[in-house]
């Protein structure tokens, strides 16, 4: 319980205070993740932390069950203009890997971010992890990794609801791991 004491104030210190700490158990991995990525996403093969350049999905849930503690960081946000999304998400996800870096540095040597959404950090990606610009930031999201993040939020009680048009409020979801 200290443990998650020490963790909970170092994710307030961050403005990180909507989350749920799971079991590895708890992170729903699904092939039909995956095959949505490669079926679906414009994205698919065009970023260095998208499918086909991430792990097979037995080995993603491998990586899951490694873990001790997952901390499921909860983001609810509207904006009127879908082009602020990208700006949005490039300032949360640079706030958790910062986090990401602290818990490291406290002593959890595990620590790793796996991001709610595609990297989007570069202006332009070069499709692959070899030619990344910026290899130690890049994370995986979530699906990328074949979570089913719809039913992985919806078990723990968080909202989560496919959006029909950019004004409604989004749901984002990431996930720290911790040994």
């Amino acid at each position: 319980m200290a443990k998650r004491e020490e963790l909970e104030k170092l994710f307030a210190q961050y403005g990180f205070t909507d989350f749920r700490w799971l079991k590895p158990k708890n992170i729903r991995v699904a092939q039909w993740v995956r095959l949505r990525c490669m079926f679906g996403c414009p994205a698919y093969g065009l970023k260095g932390t998208c499918p086909p350049n991430v792990p097979s999905i037995e080995q993603c849930r491998e990586f899951f069950s490694e873990f001790d503690e997952i901390a499921m960081f909860h983001f609810q946000k509207t904006l009127a203009d879908p082009a602020e999304r990208v700006p949005w998400g490039r300032e949360t996800f640079q706030g958790l890997l910062n986090l990401e870096r602290e818990v490291f540095l406290t002593g959890y040597y595990k620590a790793f971010l796996v991001a709610f959404g595609p990297c989007d950090q570069c202006e332009e990606c070069s499709g692959n992890r070899v030619g990344c610009k910026d290899k130690k930031s890049a994370r995986p999201g979530a699906d990328a990794l074949g979570v089913d993040v719809y039913a992985t939020a919806r078990d723990v009680g968080y909202p989560v609801q496919v959006l029909r048009d950019y004004k409604e409020t989004m749901n984002r979801y990431a996930f720290l791991m911790i040994e």
